[in-house]
């Protein structure tokens, strides 16, 4: 149940119409913007939403018990802190989202009516449309462990133990020919086996995506360049001169950890757990008297 001030709950009965919607984000990284529907800007709880963003919003509802309760915002691409190359290259990724409804009169007069995070994001012409999740849609997310062959931590958490700080394990480069925005041959490389970065991660450092990063399809080594495909198309356009850190991949396979890594004691795999085809199996006779599983 949501408290409403006494004194917005008299302006309510009363007809007024002195209200807006006010929506704020805040990334991953902590950074907050806010927007309203409302002619000027507004400004409580340390943010100020900006007018003339463009905002619309679908209809709120909300459901008894644990139904996801979603909505959808449409803006156009008119912010100065909110830009199409930000939103491609996920920026506002799960930001979190609370909406209220002000009394533009007096800001302190507000209700917050929903929160969320930020959902599916579209993008069309200068105008973008975005869904808003509410909270029950993290009890549907899957908790625990899953029971699979291949490993389910990432490389160099606490939970592999890895270092990619070590030399081995890290290298550094510049671009000498961006294809596209998903594959560059670079410099720097050299000294790191051809398929060394495979599935690993690549961070600009320097142009128009620094601070930005990408995870690697494919390394590949040809004299002393190398090639890097990238799974996901860079925002920006990437540029000849551009530096980046690179870190090595791991496919996640039991036989990599062993050989590669020498980690097969932090491998969080099951290698050896019966597969579809030993479920499928059947018992067949052999000529000696034997008895073998035949798939």
């Amino acid at each position: 149940m949501k408290s409403i001030p006494l004194l917005l709950k008299s302006r309510l009965d009363s007809g007024a119409t002195t209200l807006c919607w006010c929506w704020r984000v805040t990334t991953r990284t902590g950074i907050r913007l806010g927007f309203t529907d409302h002619d000027r800007d507004i400004a409580f709880d340390g943010t100020t939403f900006e007018a003339g963003a463009g905002f619309t919003a679908s209809e709120i509802r909300d459901s008894l018990g644990l139904g996801i309760d979603d909505l959808e915002v449409e803006s156009a691409l008119s912010s100065a802190h909110l830009s199409e190359a930000a939103l491609a290259a996920g920026d506002f990724d799960s930001a979190a989202v609370e909406i209220f409804r002000v009394d533009w009169t007096d800001p302190s007069l507000r209700v917050l009516m929903r929160s969320g995070s930020l959902g599916e994001v579209r993008r069309g012409g200068s105008a973008f449309t975005a869904e808003i999740r509410g909270l029950a849609h993290l009890l549907q997310q899957p908790k625990g462990r899953v029971f699979q062959y291949a490993c389910d931590a990432d490389l160099g958490d606490a939970r592999c133990g890895i270092d990619l700080d070590q030399p081995v394990y890290r290298g550094t480069g510049a671009v000498l020919v961006a294809t596209s925005s998903r594959l560059i041959t670079v410099a720097g490389l050299a000294a790191f086996a051809d398929g060394w970065f495979t599935h690993g991660l690549l961070t600009f450092t320097s142009g128009a995506n620094a601070g930005r990063s990408s995870e690697i399809k494919h390394h590949g080594l040809s004299d002393t360049t190398a090639t890097i495909e990238l799974w996901s198309a860079m925002s920006a356009a990437i540029t000849a001169g551009d530096t980046f850190t690179i870190t090595a991949g791991c496919d996640r396979h039991f036989a990599t950890c062993r050989s590669r890594f020498a980690n097969s004691a932090n491998y969080r795999g099951f290698p050896h757990m019966p597969g579809n085809d030993t479920l499928a199996a059947y018992v067949r006779g052999g000529s000696s008297g034997t008895s073998t599983l035949s798939s």
